[in-house]
């Protein structure tokens, strides 16, 4: 587990606005983002300022504040998909060197500026994301790679740096991986005390334990 301080590459914000068809109509996302310009930004609850969702029943929210990804898959990114990557390629705000969803676990809880983040849940890709990139296979190389990145919430929020920012880890509460939690509930198989002890994971968001809990349930025994 990464124990030092984590460099934040990017930070990048962005209002929803149409970023492409689907089915014949419009698709209006959050998705596209900016590099924040400023030295600093104010975080609060439901994110950062200047950042916002366009469905809500999907994406931001308290669980959701805070969507990071880490530049150390962009080699792998790069040499096996052909995909070229920069800050805000998958549609993060965060885009962070050192450490991955294997050094990163639910409930860990990070400093960054005068806020304080924990480790909410993994990132569950959708079709967006593949008009984002202009490659609709990104979304299921995603899934099968578990090359997610994850949410954070916000406990509590303040003026944040831009310029030369790190993440420091706070706390940890020994919960799972985020890529344990990713494999978990996307595998075709089964594993019963797995499943459980992410499902009861503190820190783990109500709609990752609500998805962890219908896979239990459909395995009965």
């Amino acid at each position: 587990m990464s124990a030092g301080p984590i460099s934040i590459l990017s930070v990048c914000v962005g209002m929803p606005t149409v970023i492409g068809m689907e089915n014949g109509e419009e698709i209006l996302s959050g998705i596209a983002k900016h590099a924040v310009q400023a030295e600093s930004v104010v975080l609060r609850t439901l994110g950062i300022t200047g950042d916002g969702q366009a469905d809500l029943e999907a994406h931001g929210g308290v669980d959701k504040a805070v969507y990071v990804y880490p530049s150390d898959h962009w080699i792998w990114w790069e040499t096996e998909k052909n995909l070229h990557c920069a800050p805000n390629t998958f549609g993060e705000n965060l885009t962070l060197a050192g450490a991955d969803e294997t050094d990163i676990c639910i409930g860990d809880r990070f400093e960054w500026g005068d806020a304080l983040l924990e480790v909410s849940q993994p990132r569950a890709p959708c079709f967006k994301l593949g008009i984002h990139t202009g490659r609709r296979d990104v979304p299921l190389a995603m899934t099968l790679s578990a090359r997610c990145g994850w949410y954070l919430r916000v406990i509590a929020g303040g003026v944040v740096p831009v310029r030369r920012a790190i993440l420091r880890r706070a706390a940890t509460r020994g919960g799972p991986t985020v890529r344990e939690s990713f494999v978990a509930l996307f595998s075709k198989t089964f594993d019963g005390r797995a499943l459980r002890r992410i499902h009861d994971a503190p820190g783990l968001s109500e709609a990752w334990r609500h998805a962890i809990n219908k896979k239990i349930a459909a395995f009965p025994g």
